[in-house]
């Protein structure tokens, strides 16, 4: 295995609304992330990933943009950019910036020309089709609920969104438009940034011809039946970085939605053809059902298939391409209320685990904003609480179809808000994190979670986390930890996840409770017990590679 910065690197990902807000209007801005730098740098990450900054209506939370090459204005300027790139480069951490290609905003200047008229030379820039039979051109459903087509009066057509109806999808078949995305991202590489997530960035072929899709019993056909890994998506990629990446010294992360362990050889192959690594959400889906409504459920992570998944995506990209490692991002609810036990009295002894648990592996891993600090969901209990457009839109589809108190409470649990409440700071009004009314409300629970209490506390989440990315950074066991292969021990097992990793002679064995009751460890009886010495653990005292009774929530790593 090639050894590369961006496989030894700790990523940690800032969604800019909710991270500081520097002047008081609610919103988190540049200055206010320029300000918590140094915050970041105690931390021990080296690579921020920062949400969507570019100019943006804000329908999809930045994620509809309508200029690629200028600063939302609630977020600040391109000054303010420059300096917290400066700031940040001076104390040696990469700025990676979200690219969002697949579509951008409905208020962009190619779509605003696009939409004018049939024959304007940017038609083309997006997927326009007629009617059929006087509907949409097919039963394709957006990810937001609903049809994944809008009907234009003006010209008398149908355009795609697979988001929202602001949300137009680009056409990737047309050069032009790849090539003016190409400009663009070269622009800000020369700007100096380090990289790219990609959002979306499997879905941006479409299958040829757009043909109807299996609808599983609902109204509409997910969309991504329709986009993922595409004909033509790996030549597209290709040429990125024939035009753009092979020219510079970048981390590039593919966000790919639907992609398998085969497609994810060719998105991130150690060739380095396309991309560094991608983000699969086969582990985040494992909760949902395979119907219309699926994702809108509260059912329980089933730990043996969790453990299979995390470690089919280990063994099988080992040495032909990269994986990375996460369990929160800014879709994603937090993971401590999810596969943890957020209570009072098990909330940091489970963050610890948790972070444990994926730390170790193989692969580059991410740190959402606030999981450092084991923030938990939010209790919602109103849709008037919600920002959120997927979880708004799902309420009014699916209400009527199952009791409004179980619908209300699954949203709770999965809704994407969960992950964008305001950064805990400290246990000031509105958690430190603004002194105006904040865009979402922040978690009621912050007066006893919040990074300055944390700071104070040798044994909190947040010293916890520097533990284990000096471990991984800057520790005699730095290259076990990045490029030692895996073994998942007791596989079987429904509240373990243990595993091995082995490097030129080296030996890591890392054991973790996944719940909140004692568990039996069973060592490998290969393993050289008396060899072994512990070099991390979540709760005090020194423990042997043994068969022992784990703790609830307890983790250990050993390494000979």
């Amino acid at each position: 295995m090639n050894k590369a910065w961006w496989k030894e690197s700790v990523i940690y990902q800032i969604y800019p609304r909710s991270f500081c807000d520097s002047n008081g209007d609610g919103v988190g801005d540049l200055n206010g992330i320029t300000s918590k730098l140094e915050y970041l740098k105690e931390l021990g990450i080296n690579v921020i990933w920062l949400s969507p900054v570019y100019k943006s209506p804000n329908d999809d939370n930045g994620y509809d943009i309508s200029d690629y090459q200028a600063i939302m204005d609630e977020f600040g300027t391109m000054e303010d950019f420059d300096k917290m790139l400066a700031k940040a480069h001076s104390l040696g951490i990469k700025i990676v910036m979200d690219l969002v290609v697949n579509h951008t905003s409905d208020e962009h200047k190619w779509f605003i020309e696009s939409r004018s008229s049939r024959d304007n030379p940017k038609r083309d820039y997006y997927i326009w089709r007629e009617p059929k039979n006087g509907k949409e051109p097919n039963n394709w459903g957006s990810f937001f609920s609903g049809p994944a087509w809008e009907f234009d009066e003006k010209t008398g057509m149908y355009y795609l969104h697979c988001f929202s109806k602001k949300q137009p999808d680009l056409n990737w078949e047309n050069e032009e438009v790849r090539q003016a995305v190409y400009n663009m991202m070269t622009w800000w590489c020369d700007k100096g940034i380090d990289g790219f997530r990609m959002d979306v960035i499997s879905l941006i072929s479409k299958i040829d011809g757009l043909p109807d899709v299996d609808t599983k019993g609902g109204k509409y056909g997910h969309c991504i039946l329709g986009t993922a890994n595409g004909p033509h998506v790996h030549e597209y990629l290709q040429e990125m970085r024939n035009k753009v990446l092979s020219k510079y010294d970048l981390l590039t992360v593919g966000e790919c939605a639907g992609v398998t362990i085969e497609e994810a050889k060719k998105y991130a192959n150690s060739q380095g053809t396309e991309l560094n690594m991608v983000f699969q959400f086969e582990h985040t889906d494992i909760d949902a059902r395979d119907t219309p409504d699926g994702k809108w459920y509260k059912d329980k992570i089933d730990l043996v298939k969790y453990k299979k998944i995390l470690s089919d995506w280990q063994t099988e990209l080992n040495e032909v391409a990269w994986n990375s490692l996460y369990f929160c991002n800014h879709d994603q609810p937090r993971i401590i209320s999810r596969l943890g036990d957020d209570s009072d009295q098990w909330r940091e002894k489970s963050a610890k685990c948790i972070a444990t648990c994926l730390h170790m592996m193989q692969g580059t891993p991410y740190v959402y904003q606030g999981e450092e600090l084991a923030m938990t969901n939010y209790p919602f209990k109103d849709l008037s609480d919600y920002r959120d457009l997927e979880s708004i839109n799902a309420y009014n589809e699916w209400k009527g179809t199952r009791p409004e108190a179980e619908l209300l409470e699954a949203i709770a649990y999965k809704s994407r808000d969960n992950a964008r409440t305001p950064m805990q700071w400290n246990d000031s009004e509105n958690a430190g994190f603004t002194t105006g009314t904040p865009w979402i409300n922040v978690n009621p629970n912050y007066t006893k979670i919040n990074a300055a209490e944390q700071l104070k506390r040798p044994d909190s989440v947040f010293n916890y986390y520097k533990k284990l990315i000096e471990l991984r950074r800057f520790s005699e066991h730095s290259d076990i930890i990045v490029y030692g292969d895996y073994t998942l021990l007791m596989p079987e097992d429904d509240k373990i996840f243990a595993y091995e990793r082995k490097l030129n002679g080296k030996t890591l064995v890392v054991a973790c409770n996944l719940s909140g009751e004692k568990a039996e460890f069973f060592a490998p009886k290969e393993l050289a017990l008396n060899e072994y010495r512990q070099i991390l653990s979540n709760y005090d005292g020194e423990f042997s590679l043994k068969n022992m009774m784990l703790e609830p929530w307890q983790a250990i790593v050993w390494v000979k």
